[in-house]
């Protein structure tokens, strides 16, 4: 197929019948100008120049995209031969200027992914010329290989209903830029210390602080304390998540996740030599002398670290249950989400699949223990597959893309939010021992990670043998992209938040709920969309954010009271009252 008719085929058959597929990057659907000069007379290409874009590419591209089918973003492969080097410096150096700008092969891209990518502005001309360097040693895959006529284009038509609940938002304090890049912060994390009371919001780029009297108040310094952390590649590493022991204020033990360069140890977990490590993920086991002291001091263990393929859908939650008291089975165990790493999109879909294998599940260890392979920490007796050959005993539940936040309702339920691909974001009610669908399914649907990872198809006929089991809530892309965590309101400032779980979308910013009243293991319920007012005036977080994309997260204090805070802009708002 020539490159003119392969872009009118685009244009005219795959738009209509695939509408998944906006080929090459979405790019296709506009025949390159015939007039434009080739990459080859504009970049000088020889082996150092395609190395560094290599290198380039891998820090800060490979998370979402690759050259054979779309992942997190569109495909690349073949794109350097359809569209212009201007376009794609501009389009690299600055993507939502162009967008908003009013570039149609820009806005054919976001009207698939509905997702700004971030500006690589600060890579100046030469890097991105490397990057382009290097993507154009890459021809386009055949088009049967990154499509499939029956796919569900659409899997929940319905839209999700504006309830008209408005919420009431108070500023409680601005976090400290960690980067002059966008976004300038990277808060992900917002918990409390049980005993105290007091609140912290950590920083993936690697800081952790105490927020108290509107301040933020240095507590911890990941960077500082751990030679080998990095934040660097991916959208989520760095400092993942931390979780105070329940009896922090005796005990003084922190638990907390980041990220290190492949290769920085022996890992616990790991597969097949053969195929690249990006990164390690860490939990360590801190303890202080001092739990009142500021900042934090003391010393740290590992409990275990294991190899990811790439750097996203890492270790995002670590928790402890809430509700457990002392002389509970559940109380002391930590809790930790663990993502498939990117594994699946890379083509390695059996590294997540099934309880053999650490990726993609919901651990559940005694941080106080020592009965685990290494000795580092427990393995409950009651988990799940405890005793199995073959089975990792460390598994709560397992099938998960992204176990983004681990929370309990007052009810003891469980629930789990996932991160999805291409169509469906979930919300699980967990039991253990339970296969929550990964690699195979996404949400209620089935996945072709080989073909078209991007697309849902319909169950077959004998779904029910397959012992999956499906989300209690979900939406699909038209709604959003990327679910957040979400938490049950606890609190007594707002009377009409009881009952509600409150969660929304990263990306977009968009918030739902849904009742936690109807939920019920195995049943799907309705969700919801709330907005927020600020300063007296209705408004959306993309407006008081500043950015096109949200990068939404929520909290909640021991009180029981929700907070809301964004990247961009750094800025940590409480719900105090609905309008």
């Amino acid at each position: 197929m020539e490159r003119e008719s392969a872009s009118e085929y685009a244009m005219n058959d795959l738009q209509v019948r695939y509408p998944i597929v906006i080929a090459l990057v979405g790019l296709v659907l506009f025949s390159c100008t015939p007039e434009k000069k080739s990459v080859e007379e504009l970049i000088p290409i020889d082996d150092a120049i395609v190395a560094k874009g290599q290198q380039l590419f891998d820090q800060n591209c490979a998370t979402c995209h690759g050259f054979e089918q779309d992942g997190i973003g569109p495909h690349l492969g073949g794109l350097t031969r359809i569209v212009s080097v201007d376009w794609l410096r501009g389009f690299i150096n600055n993507p939502t200027e162009m967008i908003d700008g009013g570039d149609e092969r820009a806005q054919a891209v976001f009207a698939r992914y509905q997702s700004y990518m971030p500006a690589f502005n600060y890579l100046g001309e030469e890097g991105i010329d490397a990057i382009i360097a290097y993507m154009h040693q890459f021809e386009a895959p055949e088009l049967s290989t990154i499509t499939r006529g029956d796919s569900i284009p659409d899997p929940i038509p319905e839209p999700i209903p504006l309830s008209d609940l408005i919420a009431k938002l108070e500023l409680v304090a601005q976090v400290p830029p960690s980067s002059e890049e966008m976004p300038r912060t990277r808060i992900a994390k917002l918990d409390f210390e049980p005993n105290s009371g007091s609140l912290y919001i950590a920083d993936l780029r690697g800081k952790m602080y105490e927020v108290s009297a509107g301040k933020t108040i240095p507590y911890l310094d990941m960077e500082a304390l751990m030679p080998r952390f990095i934040h660097k590649p991916g959208l989520a590493t760095g400092f993942g998540s931390f979780a105070f022991h329940p009896e922090f204020a005796e005990n003084g033990l922190l638990y907390t996740t980041h990220t290190e360069g492949p290769g920085s140890a022996e890992s616990d977990f790991d597969y097949a030599d053969s195929i690249k490590v990006t990164l390690q993920w860490v939990v360590l086991e801190w303890k202080t002398a001092d739990p009142a002291g500021r900042p934090f001091y003391g010393k740290s263990r590992e409990l275990f670290r294991i190899d990811m393929v790439t750097g996203i859908h890492g270790m995002q939650e670590i928790t402890f249950n809430p509700l457990a008291k002392p002389g509970d089975e559940d109380y002391g165990l930590l809790y930790i989400g663990i993502g498939d790493g990117g594994s699946v999109g890379a083509g390695y879909e059996f590294i997540p699949y099934g309880p053999g294998q650490a990726w993609g599940s919901i651990f559940r260890i005694d941080p106080q223990g020592s009965n685990s392979k290494n000795g580092n920490y427990g393995i409950p007796a009651s988990n799940p597959f405890v005793g199995q050959s073959g089975k990792v005993e460390e598994i709560y539940a397992h099938g998960f893309r992204n176990p983004h936040r681990l929370t309990w309702t007052k009810k003891g339920q469980k629930l789990a939010t996932n991160i999805g691909q291409g169509k469906v974001e979930s919300i699980y009610m967990l039991q253990p021992g339970e296969d929550y669908g990964w690699p195979i399914r996404e949400g209620i649907w089935v996945i072709d990670s080989k073909v078209a990872i991007n697309q849902v198809f319909s169950p077959p006929s004998d779904d029910a043998t397959w012992g999956f089991t499906y989300p209690v809530a979900m939406y699909d892309h038209d709604e959003g992209n990327a679910i957040s965590g979400g938490f049950e309101y606890w609190g007594d400032l707002v009377p009409k938040l009881e009952g509600k779980y409150l969660f929304g979308d990263i990306v977009r910013g968009r918030l739902f709920y849904i009742e936690t009243g109807n939920l019920s293991f195995g049943a799907t319920v309705p969700i919801y969309e709330w907005r927020v007012m600020y300063d007296g005036v209705v408004t959306s977080l993309e407006e008081l954010s500043g950015s096109k994309r949200v990068d939404l997260r929520l909290g909640r204090d021991a009180d029981g009271e929700l907070y809301i805070f964004t990247k961009p802009d750094g800025k940590l708002y409480r719900i105090v009252g609905t309008a």
